[in-house]
């Protein structure tokens, strides 16, 4: 009997080495290694093997290579089909990850019921069958999407099992078109003596499930865990096995959830898919705008909200910004942020400072991005300014006045993508005029539009419009 040999993985890169390192040459990390046993050829191996077609493993001249466009398979969920880049792709391995409770699953299962005629095999490792029944029976019952387009739970396919080989043979027996595994960190293989959910058990299940959809043109979804950093658990290497990483986040006391593709190799990664969370599931939200404004009027009058015009993706949002400043109580000003980047804002207020001259050391910032949502768009810089000054001085900015502006270390606001989008965006909710930069002026038809367009070149400019 062959001797069973022990290597030591990173878990950060996948580095193996014969002895434990507490540095990893390859990606520089400090205390990664894990121990890794390696046995024989497990039946999860042979088992997704099985379904491989003659592949040649010949060298071929990119020349000859065809580039027709991939297909794609329509989720019928809009939102899901932008952030996947127009629909899910035959072969690919797809990995949504998000915090507990926040509806990763709920999103898969109300796609998978509502795909008339495909064959799908959702694996649960976390649920029993009855549990993912009565929650396909609430999507149904209570769907806030159209219900006409949901069909009976009883089409999809159901398996609650953890071994990977056992998976395998049911994937076999039922030929899907589709397989759904929630999640990976449940599922174990034979090759490995670790627990589920260890760094080994989770890269060995996800290379074979690799193997299996490559092998056999059939698209997985793996649904992952995150850990208490915010990233996905398990070693680095299980994103960069697979072909789209979905991060699915959102507060939880807040009904709005965003959908992010943080990688995606047949698409963009910079769409953006929102959810509004309701009883019967997940709802699209086609036109967020609107919702994220719904309260702006309730706000009048009151100092330190600014709108923004902001872009994710190609979808224009307009976003209400607040700001609170106040005298620092503890002599050490504090600075907070939700929803908005800290280091971003402590350089925004250093250029209030040095630029503009106001006396923002001794005092508290507090920022935040109403809805829930993170904005990551630096046009939304102008608002954030905005709102921070508004507070300061007291006195509320006029509440059909928007502006999109990226602002610079030497107070310049910057130009912005995308202008003609947020302009028309901030037109079709009724507001009266605009803020962009006038370096944004050069080919653009102002007389298009019926609001007001007014061009700032420096922070002053953009103070004296609003403030007076």
């Amino acid at each position: 009997m062959a001797k069973e040999r022990i290597a030591y993985v990173c878990s950060e890169c996948g580095y193996d080495s014969p002895k434990w390192l507490g540095h990893c040459p390859s990606c520089g990390a400090w205390n990664t290694f894990v121990e890794q046993r390696l046995g024989k050829k497990s039946a999860a191996s042979t088992a997704a093997s099985s379904f491989a077609s003659e592949l040649s493993s010949s060298p071929i001249s990119m020349s000859k290579i065809a580039t027709e466009e991939e297909p794609r398979i329509n989720m019928l969920d809009g939102e899901l089909n932008r952030v996947l880049g127009g629909g899910l792709v035959p072969g690919s391995l797809t990995l949504l990850g998000g915090e507990p409770g926040i509806g990763k699953s709920t999103l898969i299962l109300q796609t998978v019921l509502r795909l008339r005629g495909f064959r799908t095999l959702y694996v649960s490792g976390e649920e029993s069958a009855r549990q993912l029944k009565l929650r396909a029976d609430r999507i149904v019952n209570h769907s806030p999407n159209n219900p006409d387009q949901l069909q009976e739970p009883a089409d999809v396919q159901v398996l609650c099992e953890v071994m990977i080989e056992k998976v395998f043979e049911h994937i076999k027996a039922v030929e899907p078109q589709l397989v759904v595994i929630d999640s990976i960190q449940t599922m174990a293989t034979e090759n490995a003596e670790s627990s589920p959910g260890s760094i080994t058990q989770i890269r060995e299940c996800a290379a074979l499930l690799l193997k299996f959809a490559k092998e056999s043109n059939i698209p997985v979804i793996l649904i992952g865990h995150i850990n208490k950093e915010g990233s996905i658990a398990g070693p680095k290497i299980l994103e960069h096995m697979v072909d789209t990483v979905l991060q699915f986040e959102g507060d939880q006391h807040y009904m709005y959830r965003m959908v992010r593709a943080i990688k995606n190799r047949f698409g963009s990664t910079a769409e953006l898919g929102i959810y509004e969370m309701m009883q019967g599931g997940l709802r699209m939200v086609t036109n967020p705008s609107e919702m994220l404004l719904s309260d702006v009027k309730d706000s009048e009058g009151l100092s330190g909200v600014a709108i923004a015009s902001a872009i994710e993706g190609v979808r224009p949002l307009l976003i209400e910004t607040q700001a609170l400043v106040s005298t620092a109580a503890y002599g050490t000003p504090q600075r907070s942020a939700t929803g908005f980047d800290l280091r971003r804002l402590n350089m925004l207020l250093a250029v209030l400072e040095k630029r503009i001259g106001f006396k923002l050391a001794q005092k508290d910032v507090y920022l935040n991005i109403a809805g829930g949502i993170r904005v990551t768009d630096p046009a939304i810089d102008l608002s954030v300014i905005a709102a921070v000054l508004s507070s300061n001085v007291d006195t509320g900015l006029e509440r059909d006045v928007c502006m999109a502006g990226e602002v610079g270390l030497s107070g310049e606001i910057r130009p912005v993508s995308r202008i003609m989008q947020r302009i028309a965006e901030a037109e079709k909710l009724g507001f009266s005029r605009i803020l962009i930069p006038s370096a944004n002026l050069t080919g653009l038809d102002r007389e298009h539009f019926k609001i007001e367009i007014v061009p700032v070149r420096r922070v002053e400019e953009a103070l004296r419009q609003l403030l007076g």
